[in-house]
């Protein structure tokens, strides 16, 4: 038998996704975890294989559409630093699904779902929204929510380690060790962003914002190294980087 979601839930999954299932079983199917679901075959096990997929490739063919100087290696990288658990775990909580699954309420322990459950629903949205809409509708989803990370991802995965840069710079002008400094936080805990900026001595460098304190504090020492004039951005996009001299 078909399941049906409450419309409530269909009007929200209409708000966030921008689409309106024409099939409202395969957004009902998507929701189900198979703790709550009569047999495994009956929860969003498969809508998130497929899903999956359908993520990966969005996110492929973007980025070969982007970065047609990147090497393959290079995309790669990049495609590896957006299209993770992690990073489908806090697209879930951002858009609220956790609110509308159907799941046991044994699975949810003290600091609230698993990371692993909350990637596996938004890959199943995703994969029911490719079966309803077609690529197109799972397309028009997807990237925007992903354009800052792709963007963070665009400008580090393939890049140099820009603490490391900056550690050396400094070393070289005698300015001490960098130290990082969270300046300010927004966001829910599973999905924060951080606002993170470089001290060196008396000197305070320009804050800079990424989705993890990781990302954050590389885009920190690279605010630092261009308010040094050791790195500028080229034309083409890439980060250029004067070492001082000896």
């Amino acid at each position: 038998m078909a399941l049906t979601p409450d419309p409530s839930i269909l009007d929200a999954m209409a708000t966030i996704t921008g689409h309106r299932f024409r099939d409202p079983s395969l957004a009902a199917i998507a929701l189900v975890h198979s703790s709550a679901a009569d047999g495994r075959l009956n929860s969003n096990e498969r809508l998130e294989f497929l899903g999956d997929s359908v993520l990966g490739f969005i996110v492929c063919t973007h980025l070969f559409a982007e970065r047609p100087d990147f090497l393959e290696g290079e995309l790669t990288k990049v495609k590896s630093n957006i299209v993770s658990g992690r990073v489908c775990a806090e697209l879930a909580a951002e858009c609220g699904m956790e609110s509308w699954m159907r799941i046991d309420k044994g699975v949810r322990g003290p600091q609230g779902l698993p990371e692993s459950l909350l990637a596996g629903v938004f890959e199943a949205v995703v994969g029911a929204l490719y079966l309803d809409g077609g690529l197109e509708a799972a397309r028009a989803f997807v990237l925007p929510r992903l354009a800052l990370r792709i963007d963070s991802a665009l400008r580090l995965g393939h890049q140099q380690n820009f603490k490391q840069v900056l550690q050396q710079c400094l070393a070289q002008l005698e300015m001490g060790a960098p130290q990082y400094m969270v300046l300010d936080e927004q966001g829910p805990d599973h999905a924060k962003c951080f606002e993170i900026c470089v001290l060196t001595g008396a000197r305070r460098f320009a804050g800079a914002w990424g989705p993890s304190k990781k990302q954050s504090e590389q885009l920190a020492a690279l605010a630092a190294l261009k308010e040094l004039g050791i790195a500028a951005d080229t034309p083409e996009g890439e980060i250029h980087i004067t070492w001082p001299k000896r």
